[in-house]
This record gives structure tokens, C-alpha cells and sequence, in this order.
């Protein structure tokens, strides 16, 4: 199967790589879940991926992502973003996020890192998908490094029953560390040989297949992306032929 690039107009660079498999579909639709709250959420066995949404949805959508990156923001506030969680709560499409935070690196600073490891305690909670919203829609500007420990609590406050004693701990410790980096890790090798520095914020890949590069558009066009996902659910071997 042929994958290409996507995201053209993103932070980093542009290509990808599949990295989530599509399950067959359930014989009945299962109800919605009754808001992103409700949604489950878990750590794949890999390590690295975070996964929300219904196990058996049949569309998958695989995100990479970097907290500092607004083009990301773009896509998680005005984007695509909004009808893939309206999709994920109806059990239509489950959600697998890979985290980068090359942007320190780029930038300086330590405001990715420290994101990435705060979405990651949130995890532990159950918090992931909420605080992960919260975190995009009060993004601070790329290059302020604005994601310092002190930030990060105030915003997970917005997160009924996100802040706590371990939660606090664990942004101010860098509990995480380990998993920033294996997630930075595993963000570079999607982008294969192609973009060893990986495939560059956000892209997008939907059943294994990777939004083809001319088209990198879809994912700031919410309707569009909503259809998109729509069609994919309805003729899913159409989609995988294409890739």
C-alpha cells in the first residue's frame, strides 16, 4: 500500500506513515457515549499511543501532533478536530494521538515537553481527551514557551477532576519523562526514511492510509473533514484501494 504525505502547511515536515490498523466493524451500532467525559481512553502497547474512543469503532484516526504547534491549534479549534470528537463520542471513528515536542528543540524552551507530560498524567486520570482540549484552546504563542508547570495546573483546573495531589506531582516532577521521550521517538521514526525528523504537525492518518498531500486542506475544513470520515465508514475498502 502506497502512503503519501500530508500536512503541508504544518510545523515540521511533510510525509508519513501508517501506524493503526482498522477494526472490523460491530453487527449493531452501539449507543453514543453521552459526552467527551464518557469517552475511554487508553495507552497502546506500544507505549507511545494514545487511544480514545470505542475499541470497535471502524475508522481510525491516527493524529501527530505537538502542543507548541499552531497549525495543530488551527486544526483542533477551527479545523477538522470538532467533528472528529463529535464522531469519536457517537462511536464512529476512535482517536490515536502520537505526541511530539521537536518544537523545544527549535524554538528552545521546554513548553512541549512539559505538555506532553501533563497530557500524559492526565491519562492516567481519565482526563486525557479533556485536558488535551483545553491545553489547543489555550495554546500560548509558539514561540513564548508559555506551557511552564505553574500554566499547565492552572489549566488543568478547567478539568473537573483532573487536579490532585498525584496529578501535581506529576506535572511538577516531569513524572513523564520517559514517555516524552519514546513519544518524540516514535514521532520521528513515522516519518521513515523519507523525513527521519518525522512526518511534521498535525498529520493525519485515517485507517492506515495518509491524507494525500494535495488534499492536506480537508483537515482545516470541518465539513469537509466530517465528510470525508463519513464516506470512509460508509466504503472503507474504496479508502484503503486509494492508499
Amino acid at each position: 500500500m502506497a502512503v503519501v504525505g500530508v500536512s503541508a502547511v504544518g510545523c515540521g515536515h511533510r510525509a508519513a506513515q501508517a501506524d493503526s490498523g482498522r477494526p472490523a466493524a460491530t453487527a449493531e451500532a452501539a449507543p453514543a457515549y453521552a459526552g467527551l467525559s464518557d469517552v475511554p481512553e487508553r495507552l497502546g502497547n506500544d507505549g507511545t499511543t494514545i487511544s480514545v474512543g470505542d475499541p470497535a469503532a471502524p475508522v481510525t484516526v491516527h493524529l501527530y501532533e505537538d502542543p507548541r504547534c499552531p497549525v495543530c491549534k488551527e486544526f483542533e479549534s477551527t479545523g477538522g478536530a470538532p467533528q472528529l470528537r463529535a464522531a469519536t463520542i457517537r462511536r464512529e471513528t476512535k482517536t490515536q494521538y502520537t505526541l511530539a515536542s521537536f518544537l523545544d528543540d527549535r524554538l528552545g524552551g521546554s513548553g512541549s515537553e512539559k505538555a506532553v507530560n501533563a497530557l500524559r498524567a492526565a491519562l492516567d486520570k481519565g482526563k486525557f481527551a479533556e485536558y488535551h482540549d483545553v491545553l489547543y484552546a489555550d495554546q500560548p504563542a509558539e514561540s513564548v514557551d508559555g506551557f511552564t508547570d505553574a500554566y499547565l495546573l492552572e489549566l488543568a483546573a478547567k478539568v473537573p477532576g483532573l487536579r490532585g495531589p498525584d496529578f501535581d506531582s506529576a506535572v511538577k516532577t516531569m513524572k513523564y519523562r520517559s514517555f516524552v521521550t519514546t513519544s518524540e521517538k516514535a514521532y520521528e521514526r513515522a516519518g521513515g526514511v523519507q523525513d527521519p525528523e518525522g512526518p511534521g504537525t498535525p498529520t493525519a492518518e485515517i485507517n492506515d492510509v495518509t491524507i494525500p498531500s494535495q488534499y492536506s486542506a480537508v483537515l482545516f475544513d470541518g465539513d469537509v473533514f466530517a465528510g470525508l470520515l463519513a464516506k470512509i465508514r460508509a466504503n472503507p475498502d474504496v479508502w484503503q484501494d486509494a492508499g
